[in-house]
């Protein structure tokens, strides 16, 4: 790569530039739904609904008509229904529309109605329909009458708008605030921007195979928010590693070519391993049948991919290319070319003398922190991450106020025709379960199925709803499913707690194998991936002190649903546990390389922290102010994201990379680097020595 600098990078320009061409259209083009658990009842329910009642779905547009004076019957009222119909029916992705009727759609006082209009189209496109159509409709408003788009529909419209506004807000916040600190750390403007430049060439590369790829299967909006922020974090960590190694390298003495070329034999296979780490963690995400959760391990993992490729590819073509010039524009008392850190090395002296005391301090506060995971609770997210203002939430509380609490999340049972009595008598022998049935409804289409509606006494995000669903399944005859939006979320969080353990699993094992690949000792490799653990649990128990307790939401500006979202734990876990296993490989990779020159356990740990510490210390900071500052963002998603894997990081590098793992280090002595004559043989023989 040194020595075809032109070559490389007229390469990743064409790369670049073909896949960037599209990179423009990502947030319109990928998908706006996908919360869902493939094969459920709930989604065959959706699907029946679809094809056999005109599109009268969970996927259907609820539009609210509200009028103090006059009520939904009133001449004004009946206008915005006459032209919202209008609107609704130019679009070929709307099936049947219902006008608001007495008893089920108009409220007892007359003053809100709800016009259905079906879904003729696959969620996604629905999702697509409200964000060209609302507002058109809520220009209707006037007059004394009030139009509100809801439905799970227009939620996720309107809750996929603020996130993408807060991730955007979030990136131009964090871009200047991780070049100032990645020009502290490098103490060269030259050398602080090419981070940078590698990250916008992995997120023009990855945002156009996105839109590609969404040509074949819908891909998640989301999948972009989340690359946004990975691939400029991971991007600064890996070019770190790789470039303070080759200033390292001309400090002392090497030629840009030579430099590169030991940086990618030590550094670069570390870089590798770490990114292999990375993509093999998402990829247990994949094994979650919710599409949106997959596609969001998708978009992270081609991110990642590519970031990747240009730190193994673009990067050491630059650096041949700029040779000594990368220290262009230092700061007057940069140090950060020299190879070894003295005030490391000193930390890991101190280490080394007095581990058990270290030790105790770091385990004592992690498993402090991690002890309120115990009773975190997780569910499906309610209408308060959208902001108040949307026109979804405004109609969800219209809707709540006339029709009661339950209103918003009606549940839809389809059955065979036959079995239209039995569903009506299991839905009323619920109790006070429902406040209102409704009378079976014949097929549009004229086959043989009924939908009986019912509305639930408890909000949609109770969790009573879970109860109520699960007792009404239970009594329902054979043949009958139960869909509505409320139904979908549970079903979705139903199969994440089903899947959790099994994704927990899947990256702890893949993990350890890697580690053990790269580092060729069972003892280490294992500890290693466990310490991981901690850092993890901890920071889920920050999360459950915010998030689920409240504590702090007064300063970070939401309103607390009492429970964090049901995607975090498959999903965060992922992520920070991939993180985590970053450092651990940069952090073991220099140890391994300082054990294979001198054979000494003392200079493996002291030497590994002294050379490998201050890339660890400035790569945390970077993607600490990264990532809390999607804490500024006011949907609560993004802000839990944020504050979660901020404080995952934060705790990590600080508590266990810095402290626990050069401690087990120093406490397992040469039975860290061990490994049996069999393993050896079995194993691919890894070096990181030069």
């Amino acid at each position: 790569m040194a020595t075809r600098t032109r070559l490389v990078a007229t390469a990743w320009l064409i790369l670049v530039a073909g896949l960037g061409s599209l990179a423009p259209s990502v947030f319109s083009d990928l998908a706006g739904a996908g919360w869902q658990d493939n094969g459920s009842d709930s989604v065959k329910a959706r699907e029946l609904a679809q094809e056999h009642f005109g599109g009268n779905s969970s996927s259907a547009i609820q539009l609210v008509i509200h009028s103090e004076n006059g009520g939904v019957d009133s001449p004004a009222a009946q206008a915005v229904v006459t032209k919202a119909t209008a609107i609704l029916q130019s679009d070929a992705r709307i099936g049947d529309i219902v006008r608001p009727q007495p008893g089920f759609t108009i409220s007892p006082d007359g003053r809100t109605g709800i016009l259905l209009a079906g879904a003729a189209a696959d969620p996604n496109d629905m999702v697509r329909a409200v964000d060209d159509l609302k507002s058109q409709l809520t220009a209707l408003s006037g007059d004394g009458v009030d139009v509100y788009p809801t439905g799970a529909s227009a939620l996720w419209s309107d809750f996929n708008k603020a996130n993408h506004d807060a991730m955007i807000k979030a990136e131009i916040i964090s871009w200047p605030v991780t070049l100032t600190i990645m020009v502290l750390a490098f103490g060269s403007l030259v050398a602080a921007g090419l981070p940078l430049l590698l990250t916008m060439a992995g997120l023009g590369a990855s945002a156009g195979a996105l839109v590609l790829l969404n040509q074949v299967t819908p891909i998640s909006v989301w999948a972009m928010n989340f690359a946004l922020m990975f691939a400029l974090a991971l991007g600064i960590d890996y070019a770190l590693f790789i470039v303070y190694r080759f200033r390292s390298g001309l400090h002392h003495g090497r030629t840009p070519v030579q430099a590169v070329a030991e940086t990618m034999d030590t550094a670069g296979k570390a870089v590798m391993l770490s990114g292999l780490t990375v993509l093999v963690s998402l990829s247990a995400v994949l094994v979650v049948p919710a599409p949106a959760v997959r596609t969001m391990a998708v978009g992270i993992m081609l991110a990642v991919a590519f970031v990747l490729a240009a730190t193994l590819t673009l990067l050491p073509a630059i650096l041949g290319g700029l040779g000594s010039r990368i220290d262009k524009a230092s700061l007057p008392w940069a140090k950060a070319h020299q190879p070894r850190s003295q005030r490391f090395g000193m930390w890991g002296e101190l280490l080394h003398k007095h581990p058990w005391p270290f030790a105790v301090a770091s385990i004592g506060i992690l498993v402090l922190l991690a002890l309120p995971v115990l009773s975190l609770k997780v569910a499906m997210p309610s209408i308060a991450v959208v902001p108040g203002d949307a026109p979804v939430r405004q109609g969800y509380e219209v809707v709540q106020k006339a029709f009661g609490d339950g209103a918003p999340g009606a549940l839809q049972v389809i059955a065979p025709a036959d079995d239209a009595s039995a569903v009506r008598d299991a839905l009323l022998t619920q109790g006070d379960a429902y406040t209102m049935v409704g009378p079976a409804q014949s097929a549009s289409d004229g086959s043989d199925f009924v939908m009986v509606q019912a509305v639930p006494s408890v909000d949609p995000s109770s969790p009573e709803l879970g109860a109520i669903l699960d007792a009404t399944r239970a009594d329902l005859p054979t043949g009958a499913v139960v869909g509505g939006a409320p139904a979908e979320n549970l079903d979705l969080q139903s199969a994440l707690n089903t899947y959790l353990p099994i994704v927990i699993g899947i990256i702890l094992v893949f993990g350890f194998v890697l580690l053990l690949v790269a580092l060729q000792a069972p003892l280490i490799a294992l500890l290693g991936t466990l310490v991981s653990l901690l850092s993890t649990a901890a920071a889920f128990g920050v999360a459950k002190l915010i998030f689920q307790d409240g504590h702090g939401s007064g300063l970070l500006g939401f309103e607390p649903q009492g429970f964090l979202d049901g995607w975090a734990p498959v999903f965060f876990f992922a992520m920070i546990f991939a993180i985590a296993m970053d450092y651990t490989v940069f952090l073991l990779a220099t140890a391994k390389e300082h054990y294979e020159i001198s054979g000494s356990a003392k200079d493996a740990q002291v030497d590994g922290l002294a050379h490998s510490g201050r890339v660890i210390f400035a790569a945390a900071a970077v993607m600490v102010a990264v990532f809390f500052t999607f804490a500024l963002a006011e949907p609560l998603p993004p802000k839990e994201m944020g504050i979660i894997l901020g404080v995952a990081v934060l705790l990590d590098a600080a508590l266990v990379r810095l402290i626990l793992l050069p401690v087990i280090l120093r406490l397992a002595g040469h039975g860290a680097w061990w490994s049996p004559a069999w393993l050896r043989k079995v194993l691919p023989n890894i070096t990181f020595s030069h």
